[in-house]
């Protein structure tokens, strides 16, 4: 096929025109500064929305503290000697009033026969003195020797036969049998479970809101997912002036036995509720080196307000914000990456 020079040219033509029309629909939109130069815009950002929306939040406050036994006993003699008998070990509930160890009852069977010997005595005496055969002072000193033997024979039985004096658990053995106890150590340790206690520091701003029997929620790392119940049984009269807290004593039932001292629990308790705004948590930006947090707030001119707020609690996937923002404002969820303060945007 043969083509003229005036086709070819105007196929040319053609050509070059498209290739030019091509090339202005992919360049940036220009526009004039004031120095008569061209400047390209930038495409305007495009953000998400959500209107804030007000809600009760509870107030809450959590407070950390070990589990401690309600009473710890230390099983001691007041006189050093052999221990004769062990009767029972570490992990064994023992009852109020209960053997759990023999000492030497050598002493102890001396002072019983002084004991049985006096009583003898001062039954003679007194026979005596009612007929008037012994005077008042005899049978005075009579009855002073007796209560002392008897009171000795009292403490030191005690002190041979060492017994609980609480219903609780064993937690510590220091002797064997056979041991010479020199009190260096308790014999054993017993401590009372049913119930179990924590010690709360709580700030003085709470101090007129804690009150005896008010409740606590309790949960420890032991058992993820439940929670136990514990009333103030306790209130410190005083605060401390380092700290601005006063302790507080909780206590649990523990009927179960399944909290045990040593324990790292979390005390949590309710003081109310608050209407406050509820924001998603994607929303909320963190200043970088510091601890500001900010949203953007879409105004009604389609530009973006950078907002201080600040921020309460965390709930699941959202943040109470205590100010910054009112309910019905229309807040930034998605695309904050690429706005500043009085920028103009597109909402998707």
């Amino acid at each position: 096929m043969k083509y003229n020079r005036l086709s070819i040219f105007a196929i040319a033509a053609a050509l070059l025109m498209t290739a030019c029309n091509s090339k202005e629909n992919q360049t940036p939109a220009k526009s004039a500064t004031p120095n008569g130069t061209e400047q390209t815009a930038l495409p305007t950002p495009v953000v998400s929305v959500v209107t804030a929306q007000a809600e009760d939040v509870d107030i809450t406050n959590t407070f950390t503290s070990n589990i401690e036994p309600f009473a710890t006993n230390n099983i001691v003699s007041q006189t050093a000697g052999r221990i004769v008998s062990i009767r029972s070990e570490v992990g064994k509930k023992v009852r109020r009033g209960q053997i759990l160890a023999t000492m030497d009852d050598v002493n102890l069977a001396k002072t019983r026969m002084q004991y049985v010997n006096d009583s003898t005595e001062l039954a003679r005496l007194t026979e005596l003195y009612n007929i008037g055969a012994v005077a008042q002072s005899d049978y005075d000193m009579a009855r002073l020797a007796l209560n002392v033997t008897k009171k000795t024979y009292q403490n030191l039985a005690e002190n041979t036969y060492l017994r609980s004096p609480i219903n609780g658990v064993v937690t510590a053995r220091n002797y064997d049998k056979g041991d010479m106890y020199s009190m260096a150590l308790p014999i054993f340790v017993v401590e009372q479970i049913q119930p179990v206690k924590m010690i709360i520091n709580v700030s003085e701003s709470l101090f007129t809101e804690i009150h005896k029997d008010m409740e606590f929620d309790i949960t420890v790392e032991s058992y993820p997912g439940e929670v136990f119940q514990g009333k103030v049984n306790l209130i410190y009269p005083t605060i401390s002036s380092t700290t601005h807290t006063f302790p507080v004593e909780i206590l649990c039932q523990n009927g179960d036995e399944r909290l045990r001292p040593g324990m790292f629990a979390r005390v949590t308790a309710n003081f109310g509720t608050n209407h406050h705004v509820v924001v998603p948590d994607v929303a909320v930006v963190k200043q970088q080196g510091s601890g500001e947090h900010f949203i953007y707030v879409l105004q009604p001119d389609n530009t973006v307000k950078y907002t201080l707020v600040e921020v309460g609690k965390r709930l699941g996937d959202r943040y109470e914000i205590v100010s910054g923002i009112n309910e019905g404002d229309k807040i930034v969820t998605q695309g904050q990456l690429k706005l500043k303060d009085g920028i103009a945007v597109t909402v998707k």
